[in-house]
């Protein structure tokens, strides 16, 4: 089963959160129900981190903010080196750091096609 990564939408007025508030920013309700977080979204900024801790095979990682066509915005590793701004991305659901006997999910936004 692929996991997924969800916002949580107030069941009063509406207004998405990511991730899960205890009480809607918007209105004050306490109130949610889970909407699943997939598809595309557009690149707003990114950075990469290359002083990783020991176990990273890799000489940097990426990591961006995507804003969904719904507005609501989430962080993730970004699975491409090709990055710019205002580009489209897709988002998936994978595993960003693997731990012993437990591996840690998140977004990784890959470039639209």
């Amino acid at each position: 089963m692929q996991p997924e990564m969800y916002a949580y939408k107030c069941t009063a007025c509406g207004h998405l959160h990511h991730p899960a508030h205890f009480v809607c920013v918007q209105c004050g309700s306490r109130e949610f129900e889970q909407a699943v977080l997939a598809g595309e979204g557009t690149l707003l900024t990114y950075t990469r981190v290359y002083n990783l801790p020991e176990g990273y095979m890799k000489p940097f990682i990426a990591f961006g903010i995507v804003e969904f066509p719904n507005g609501l915005r989430a962080a993730g590793q970004m699975g491409t080196d090709e990055l710019r701004l205002g580009m489209k991305v897709r988002a998936e659901v994978g595993v960003v750091k693997e731990g012993v006997g437990q591996d840690f999910y998140g977004f990784i936004f890959h470039k639209a096609e």
